[in-house]
């Protein structure tokens, strides 16, 4: 999956691994820029729960990234991201929710494998027999969905740095988006996603993927920003996203 590929293989090569990494969407110097403003808002702010910090003050990473940094809202809108967009999910697509994570050199971090079933709403009380296990993080609902809603999303990972086999890079287990609970066996092997700073790693919530931790000695940074998207602004049972940004409007600056 390295180099450019049509449409058509990019929906293939998402429907049968799960996943598509996309070369060369942004400039190394675009993405430097991001990490500045992303850093220097994150240093600004004083929500401990949006802003993730370690023991010592290092910052591993941004929930409510939308808020926090608004360029977010926008400086994804390439046309070959658009265009994956647009192919994957439909015209009616919009952003839901953002993320940013880190792996300082001084505060690794690892995760185990998993799949992405959390979403962000504006409520979570109602009865439903469809979203499960509410919880609240920096003070936003969120419920894990169903299939019928995970599958009908694409999350977008722009690397702001290369990710090396030194700086504890994503891993994925290709086509696992289509299993509950998956693992890696002896005959299925994880995939390690290696890219230069402005590539983006398109792929499915339900992809299983972990990340293990930096190599000692490291002085390499492994910055992300994580973009979810859904096919459409509706959800069932009276629930609502809890930011929703049309594509096809996305300039306005209108959420619903």
């Amino acid at each position: 999956m390295i180099g450019e590929m049509q449409p058509s293989e990019q929906l293939q090569a998402l429907a049968d691994q799960g996943f598509v990494q996309l070369r060369g969407i942004f400039s190394a110097a675009a993405c430097a820029d991001f990490a500045v403003g992303i850093d220097q808002a994150l240093a600004t702010c004083n929500d401990s729960a949006a802003a993730l910090r370690r023991r010592g003050g290092s910052l591993y990473g941004a929930r409510n990234l939308l808020d926090i940094y608004p360029p977010a809202r926008e400086l994804w809108r390439e046309p070959r991201l658009i265009d994956l967009l647009q192919t994957v999910l439909g015209t009616e697509a919009g952003l839901v929710r953002a993320l940013y994570f880190d792996k300082p050199p001084q505060a690794t971090w690892s995760l185990p494998w998993h799949q992405d079933r959390t979403i962000a709403v504006r409520e979570h009380q109602q009865p439903t027999s469809r979203f499960i296990h509410p919880t609240t993080k920096a003070g936003v609902p969120h419920v894990e969905a169903p299939r019928e809603i995970l599958s009908r999303m694409l999350t977008l990972r722009i690397h702001l740095d290369a990710a090396t086999s030194n700086n504890g890079p994503l891993q994925v287990l290709p086509g696992s988006h289509r299993e509950d609970d998956p693992q890696p066996t002896a005959d299925r092997s994880p995939i390690m996603i290696l890219a230069d700073a402005g590539d983006v790693l398109a792929m499915r919530p339900l992809l299983a993927h972990c990340s293990g931790v930096s190599t000692p000695g490291t002085t390499e940074h492994r910055r992300i920003l994580h973009l979810e998207f859904a096919a459409d602004a509706r959800l069932p049972d009276d629930f609502a996203w809890h930011t929703f940004l049309p594509l096809h409007d996305f300039s306005s600056g209108k959420s619903t």
